[in-house]
């Protein structure tokens, strides 16, 4: 999570170039590995931050407005979950998932949202208590029951929005995302 909008070598916005397109990259290229394995699972971690963001597919790197760090956080954080929807329909044969952890007493909680972290500190969970849906979704049987692409919390398949949210992405949206995360890509592959 940056405090300001900085690029990098590659005139990426760093939020970006990490949250959402090292993890675009990643899973494409572990795709046809997965595709070949018994078992293929992708889990995501993301934040429960993202319910306060809607997909804009059109300011990905935080190019326009005022830049607000734990507002870009988040708007990567819908990036990853909207990616793993449309993974989970362009391949079938993968289970895709992605989870919020819950709010975790980390540094980065501490240091980033200080307010947050001293109001909250009773409420935060520890890290054993956050990676219990991922390591569930990792390796339960009972995980892979669920649909692909869904959103979990509490080892539960949750919603991705909040009610009457307005930050739903029309599909047109979504696949526009997708392309330019792939147009973006393309220059970061061997020749």
């Amino acid at each position: 999570m940056m405090t300001k909008r900085e690029v990098n070598a590659e005139g990426l916005e760093k939020s970006f170039a990490v949250n959402s397109l090292a993890m675009y990259i990643l899973i494409k290229s572990l795709i046809p590995l997965l595709e070949k394995s018994p078992d293929p699972r992708v889990i995501t971690v993301t934040s429960g931050g993202m319910l306060v963001q809607k997909l804009r597919a059109g300011n990905l790197q935080s190019q326009r407005g005022r830049y607000d760090g734990t507002m870009v956080y988040a708007q990567n954080k819908r990036q990853q979950v909207v990616m793993t929807e449309q993974f989970a329909k362009a391949h079938p044969s993968i289970h895709f998932s992605v989870m919020h952890p819950g709010w975790v007493d980390t540094p980065m909680i501490a240091n980033t949202m200080p307010d947050f972290h001293r109001s909250m500190k009773e409420r935060l969970r520890t890290p054993e208590q956050a990676a219990d849906t991922v390591v569930w979704l990792a390796v339960s049987e009972a995980a892979v029951t669920k649909p692909s692409g869904r959103f979990f919390q509490d080892r539960k398949v949750v919603a991705a929005h909040l009610p009457l949210a307005w930050t739903h992405s029309s599909q047109l949206e979504d696949q526009k995302f997708m392309s330019v995360m792939e147009d973006i890509a393309k220059s970061f592959q061997p020749h």
